[in-house]
């Protein structure tokens, strides 16, 4: 009974990995149609959302008939909380992509970001790609110290959310308000889509230790 309880855990683990890899995937194409104006990736990653968003329900209806039906104590069922959490963190990074490839899609044929900042926006993609593909691995491996580095990548992508808004707050800024709010908004997806990711990755923690990291980047 316990032996096939355990491989329900692992069967639960495995969605949210598989959900790590559908957000890291729909990042990288919102981020693509972003820099590229391409509106046939924004429209995937628009479409693709809601398979994201069933990901989470099936997620956490086998996290809550685990509760149910086998009353977890300990690691088990930290196990379980930590699941239900980390696929509401995965939805949103699902739903942050999901933002970016409208703003893409809202501007075509037309590119969304000036000459000035696309730099910016090439390399927080990369960076948040890279945290969900390691949010992948953490949850596959419950890789503590993986996991710890997500904050790290985090910092990196502050700073480039930093040094964005000193361009833009420029007074010589050439592009007008509509486009400064437009990069504003997109900044701040990316920004959360990573504190987000490191959410992920600390609920991974709290499985393994039994001990919760700080919550500064769990707000909404």
């Amino acid at each position: 009974m316990r032996e096939a309880y355990h491989v329900q855990l692992d069967e639960l683990a495995d969605q949210l990995a598989d959900m790590c890899s559908q957000v890291a995937n729909a990042m990288e194409y919102a981020t693509q149609a972003l820099l590229e104006a391409d509106l046939e990736l924004a429209e995937q990653v628009i479409g693709d959302d809601t398979k994201i968003d069933d990901a989470r329900s099936s997620c956490e209806e086998q996290a809550y008939a685990l509760l149910a039906l086998q009353a977890p104590v300990a690691t088990d069922l930290r196990t379980v909380l930590a699941a239900i959490h980390a696929a509401e963190s995965l939805e949103r990074m699902g739903d942050l992509a999901l933002h970016v490839a409208k703003g893409a899609r809202r501007r075509h044929p037309h590119r969304v970001l000036p000459d000035q900042v696309a730099d910016y926006f090439q390399e927080m993609g990369k960076v948040t790609v890279r945290m969900a593909r390691q949010a992948e691995q953490v949850i596959r491996g419950k890789d503590v110290d993986s996991a710890r580095e997500l904050e790290s990548d985090d910092d990196e992508v502050d700073d480039l959310h930093r040094h964005l808004f000193t361009v833009l707050m420029d007074r010589d800024w050439p592009h007008g308000v509509a486009t400064a709010v437009d990069v504003t908004l997109l900044g701040r997806f990316y920004e959360r889509f990573a504190d987000h990711a490191v959410s992920v990755g600390r609920r991974v923690v709290f499985m393994v230790t039994g001990k919760m990291p700080g919550y500064e980047h769990d707000d909404v």
